[in-house]
């Protein structure tokens, strides 16, 4: 095998699983960064079986078994009543079923470990600090004095400068929701919820997720509303009066809940922007990945998951290649458009269900009530029990 040097634009959870995975056949990776440190926003992700089985074929399972809390079941609750719809089981059931364990975890944890990872491995070179812009991308190697890329991979995110260099690729778009992130104490959430499981609290045109972090310490919370477009933007602060509009569209829920709400610790507000999609890459461009390549909404909790496979995925399509890589990478581009617009669909589909009101609601409630939970883990199966190329 004739090893390439790959050049990888930002060094988020995607960017430095791409890292990892092009280092573990051979390759030399230079990761660059326009951040001058390391830190994730946001307190916490679901990392589900078919990431986690990718995260551990990379040398990750002593720090994920150490770092990610395995929830015993995913609850469907009314966000009115609290009455539990139904539930899909986690923990032991999950790694058996999809071969890979399903938990939760601190985005910070996450990206704490493939950084370590990527430091110690010896075909890693990290760079931060850089000044990126699209005009900038071609000339990285020279600045950095490396030996040329034989591939630049785009890792950077919903704003991505790498994007501009891809012939029709579209440009993100505002989705209509905003997601509010905070933790609280576990012992304020105990009339609401069992603190082992993931449980999402669905209501009319909202939704409320909530997942243990810090060894069931703390709760995770992502409070989902519809909001206006903000423009160009990344998370910000919760706004002065931001608190009181996120209690509005939580007027009809259980007072318990809204009590959570409205003593909760400053949020993060979190605008929600997609890329529909397009062109991941043309012949002489970056390639594209994660949200740089396909943003979507946190309705199938499939982000950072998505970005996961599709470093590892690329690495893979590269292994033994050599010379020309356009039509590998047109071939890659094709099977991942199509698994990411079934995970794209899904996500819809779960917007439509959580967000349900009047006679539909009613209808999703009595629906999900009748199936049995191993029923719905079926549903799962092709998400969750995806084996990456190799795995």
């Amino acid at each position: 095998m004739t090893a390439r040097n790959i050049v990888i634009i930002g060094a988020g959870i995607g960017g430095l699983t791409t890292a990892l995975a092009f280092a573990r056949n051979g390759d030399g990776v230079d990761i660059v960064e326009q951040a001058p440190n390391l830190s994730e926003v946001g307190a916490g992700l679901q990392v589900s079986p078919n990431a986690s089985r990718i995260l551990i074929a990379l040398g990750l399972g002593d720090a994920l078994r150490e770092a990610m809390i395995r929830p015993h079941e995913i609850v469907l609750t009314s966000g009115r009543s609290l009455r539990k719809i139904t539930h899909v089981p986690c923990g032991e059931f999950a790694a058996d079923r999809w071969g890979a364990p399903y938990g939760v975890m601190h985005r910070a944890d996450l990206q704490s470990m493939l950084l370590e990872a990527v430091i110690a491995h010896p075909h890693c070179r990290l760079h931060l600090d850089q000044h990126i812009t699209s005009s900038d991308i071609t000339e990285l190697p020279d600045r950095l004095g490396l030996p040329g890329a034989g591939l630049v991979v785009g890792a950077d995110g919903v704003w991505s400068q790498a994007r501009r260099l891809v012939p029709g690729a579209p440009k993100p778009r505002f989705s209509g929701q905003i997601a509010w992130r905070f933790k609280v104490a576990a012992e304020t959430t105990r009339s609401v919820l069992n603190p082992t499981n993931v449980t999402a609290f669905l209501g009319s045109r909202t939704h409320l997720v909530a997942y243990p972090l810090e060894h069931g310490k703390t709760i995770n919370m992502v409070a989902i509303t519809q909001g206006s477009d903000p423009g160009e933007t990344w998370a910000e602060r919760e706004k002065p009066k931001g608190r009181m509009d996120l209690l509005d569209a939580f007027a009809d829920w259980h007072p318990d809940l809204r009590t959570i709400l409205r003593q909760a610790p400053e949020m993060t507000w979190w605008p929600l922007f997609e890329v529909p999609d397009g062109r991941w890459h043309e012949t002489g461009s970056p390639v594209l990945i994660g949200d740089a390549a396909h943003a979507m909404t946190p309705f199938a909790a499939q982000g950072a998951a998505m970005a996961i496979e599709d470093g590892y995925e690329l690495a893979q399509a590269c292994t033994g290649i050599t010379g020309d890589l356009t039509a590998t990478l047109n071939t890659y581009q094709t099977s991942r458009r199509a698994r990411i617009g079934r995970a794209r669909s899904r996500g819809a589909f779960n917007q439509f269900a959580y967000h349900a009101r009047g006679p539909v609601r009613l209808g999703r409630d009595l629906i999900l009530a009748l199936k049995q939970p191993e029923s719905l883990a079926a549903e799962l199966d092709w998400l969750y029990g995806y084996r990456a190329t190799g795995l």
